[in-house]
């Protein structure tokens, strides 16, 4: 019986770890207002980045200051290489009263979801 539950546990927290992780959420729509948001490293930006895409730190030290420049009301897609780092600038962004943030996670999952190319 022990080991039932052990069993039933494990995979509780598989499938709750599993519900956290990025999920293809479909298209976005993007339009001439939307800003898309790289937050990778200016050298990883370097290297391929959505056509148009404005390129934003998320580590860097700057990185709140440059969004408290950038208008809260404004629609926003936001991503990076594999979505960890998407992810944190979204929620920095929402707690700092943005209130249109998209994570679109990675670069790739970006590009499919809107439509826009990727170029270096």
């Amino acid at each position: 019986m022990k080991k039932f539950f052990a069993l039933l546990a494990l995979m509780f927290v598989a499938v709750f770890a599993l519900s956290a992780c990025a999920q293809d959420s479909g298209p976005i729509t993007v339009s001439q207002d939307t800003i898309i948001v790289d937050v990778r490293t200016p050298a990883e930006y370097s290297e391929g980045h959505l056509e148009g895409a404005v390129n934003i730190d998320v580590q860097s030290p700057d990185f709140a200051t440059i969004l408290s420049q950038l208008p809260t009301d404004g629609e926003y897609v936001v991503y990076c290489r594999s979505g960890k780092r998407s992810a944190v600038a979204t929620e920095q962004m929402k707690a700092a009263g943005f209130t249109n943030v998209i994570d679109a996670g990675s670069m790739e999952a970006a590009s499919k979801a809107t439509g826009i190319a990727i170029v270096q």
